[in-house]
C-alpha cells in the first residue's frame, strides 16, 4: 500500500484510553496547525468506536481553536442518544486542556426509503485529465523562475505527498490565482486500494472533503491560500452520506461558493462516483480575512 495513505488509516486507527475516551496522533501536510479534515475524520472514528449496527449518515462540526502538531489530541465522546433508528454521538477534540473540535455525528440504521439525486454534472472522466501532482511541478517551477528561486520550506508543502490524489477538471494555480467564477470540479480518491471496510471508506471521505472547499470561496477574488494579505482557516464543516462508498476509487467533488461576506466564504460541495450515484454533500464556512482590511468590530 501506498506509505503516505497507509500512514492516513494509521492516524485513523486512535488508541483507546478508557470507556468513550481516545488519543490520535497528527501529521505535517504543509500548513501552520493540524489540517481540519484529520481531526473530522479522527473525531468520525472516535464516535463510530461506541457505536454498533449503525452508520454514519451526518455530521456538523466546529473548528475552535488551532490544532498543534507536536501534541497528541484525545477524543472524548458523550453518547447523547441511542435510538431506534438513529443514534447520536458528540465528540470533543482536546489539545492542551482545551477544545479544538466540537462536532455531532449521527447514524442510522439501514433502512430503505424513496430516493432520488440531482444528476452529475458533464465532466470528462478523471483517465482524461493529468494529475494534480504533475501540474503542481511545472507551476513550482514557474514560482521559483518569477522569485529568482523558492524557499525550500515551501516548495516541501507545496509538493508534499497526501494520501489522496486529485485531478482538477478546470486546474488553478494557487500562486497565480486569477479571478473565477465561485465553481469548481476536481476528481480525487484514496492514493492506494483501501480494505473492504465501510466505516474505512466513510472517515476517509471525511477527511478528504476539507480539502478545496475554502479555495472555491475565493475563486471570484482572485486569491489563494499562498496570498501574503489573507488569513484563512476552516470555521465549520458538515457533511452527510447519502450511498455506499468506495474512497479508492474516483469520486467527483463539484463545489460552489454562493456568498462571501464578513470575513466569512460558504461552500457547499455534492460528491459523486464514476457512475453519476451522489454519494455525499458537504457545506463548509471558511475564514477569508484581509489582512490590510478593516479589523474585526472597525
Amino acid at each position: 500500500m501506498n506509505s503516505v495513505l497507509q500512514d492516513l488509516i494509521k492516524l485513523l486507527d486512535l488508541e483507546a484510553l478508557e470507556d468513550n475516551l481516545f488519543r490520535g496522533a497528527s501529521r505535517d501536510i504543509g500548513g501552520k496547525s493540524v489540517f481540519g479534515g484529520q481531526v473530522i475524520g479522527q473525531a468520525l472514528v472516535a464516535a463510530g468506536r461506541t457505536v454498533t449496527d449503525c452508520a454514519p449518515h451526518s455530521l456538523h462540526a466546529y473548528f475552535l481553536r488551532p490544532g498543534d502538531m507536536e501534541a497528541p489530541i484525545v477524543y472524548e465522546v458523550d453518547r447523547v442518544r441511542d435510538g431506534r433508528s438513529f443514534t447520536t454521538r458528540r465528540v470533543q477534540a482536546i489539545q492542551h486542556g482545551h477544545p479544538i473540535l466540537s462536532m455531532i455525528a449521527s447514524f442510522q440504521k439501514p433502512e430503505d426509503g424513496l430516493e432520488h439525486q440531482l444528476p452529475m454534472p458533464p465532466v470528462p472522466m478523471p483517465e482524461a485529465l493529468p494529475s494534480l501532482e504533475s501540474l503542481q511541478e511545472g507551476w513550482l517551477q514557474r514560482e521559483a523562475e518569477r522569485r529568482g528561486g523558492m524557499p525550500e520550506r515551501l516548495r516541501a508543502a507545496f509538493m508534499r505527498g497526501l494520501p489522496i490524489q486529485f485531478k482538477p477538471v478546470v486546474p488553478w494555480n494557487p500562486f497565480e490565482p486569477d479571478v473565477r467564477a465561485p465553481a469548481q470540479q476536481i476528481w480525487f480518491r484514496a492514493a492506494d486500494a483501501l480494505p473492504d471496510d465501510p466505516m474505512l471508506h466513510r472517515c476517509v471521505l471525511a477527511y478528504a472533503s476539507d480539502f478545496n472547499l475554502l479555495a472555491t470561496a475565493m475563486l471570484p477574488h482572485g486569491r489563494s491560500w499562498f496570498s501574503p494579505d489573507m488569513v484563512v482557516a476552516s470555521i465549520d464543516h458538515a457533511l452527510w452520506f447519502h450511498r455506499e462508498l468506495r474512497v479508492d476509487d474516483w469520486l467527483l467533488y463539484s463545489m460552489d461558493a454562493p456568498s462571501a461576506q464578513s470575513a466569512r466564504g460558504l461552500s457547499r460541495g455534492s460528491i459523486y462516483d464514476r457512475h453519476g450515484r451522489l454519494v455525499a454533500s458537504v457545506a463548509q464556512e471558511s475564514l477569508m480575512r484581509r489582512i490590510n482590511g478593516p479589523k474585526p468590530g472597525g
